[in-house]
């Protein structure tokens, strides 16, 4: 369902989505994330139908993702997303899931382009796209920075599979938080549940890439990453944990 600027889906989380402790998967919530977001774009005249024809695509720059409580298995969640705030060239999109008791689980805030296929430029979006209300109500009320750069401890090889790469031929945006969550290794994952994610992502990976490096440094409870092939960094991510 939805009104004229937010939309709403409820939904049960299977247990084919929650890991060994019967919490939701990174991986998986930031699809969801994704799905709404693109689900409410398409309704809204701006999502895939739309930029296929005019041969233009919406690019993230950042999630910022704040999990107050994982959803678990069995949980019947509301997810909610709409469009918070918009200048010349970058619009914002909101998000929250709530449990089946209306309590704040996640809020998450995320930044969009629009660019240019053929140019690889980005657009001004009120020239190329519909009108469409915006919802000033913020989720998560944050701005989008630039990540410090870290001198990393490890390095893990992560491959490419051919189930990361979706329609626009390049790897999905939700396999980085995937990346991240298991480049801390078994040990630290296995005793730590994930309470945050900030990914801002810098430059898109290729559908015919072997593999990729995560470069980590684990800090108390804050990991930090860099996903990059040789030389070029394609996302920078923190993750923020909490002891079991």
């Amino acid at each position: 369902m939805s009104n004229d600027s937010k939309l709403i889906i409820q939904r049960e989380l299977q247990a084919y989505q929650c890991d060994r402790w019967g919490n939701m998967r990174p991986g998986i919530l930031m699809n969801e994330l994704q799905g709404m977001g693109d689900t409410h774009a398409q309704m809204l005249g701006c999502g895939r139908t739309f930029i296929h024809e005019n041969h233009i695509a919406w690019v993230v720059t950042h999630y910022l993702v704040d999990i107050l409580e994982m959803p678990t298995n069995g949980e019947m969640l509301t997810f909610s997303s709409w469009p918070s705030v918009q200048d010349n060239l970058r619009a914002t999109r909101d998000f929250e899931v709530r449990g089946s008791d209306n309590r704040l689980m996640v809020r998450a805030t995320s930044q969009w382009i629009l660019i240019d296929l053929a140019r690889r430029m980005p657009l001004r979006l009120r020239e190329h796209l519909p009108t469409w209300t915006i919802n000033e109500t913020r989720a998560w009320n944050r701005t989008f920075d630039k990540f410090a750069d870290f001198t990393p401890t490890n390095t893990h090889v992560m491959k490419c599979r051919f189930d990361d790469v979706d329609e626009n031929q390049h790897i999905n945006n939700a396999v980085y938080a995937v990346w991240a969550t298991e480049s801390v290794g078994y040990v630290f994952r296995n005793s730590h549940k994930l309470t945050g994610l900030e990914i801002n992502y810098q430059r898109e990976i290729n559908p015919d890439t072997p593999s990729v490096m995560v470069d980590v440094l684990i800090d108390g409870n804050t990991s930090y990453h860099k996903v990059r092939t040789d030389n070029t960094i394609h996302a920078r991510i923190i993750c923020h944990w909490q002891p079991l």
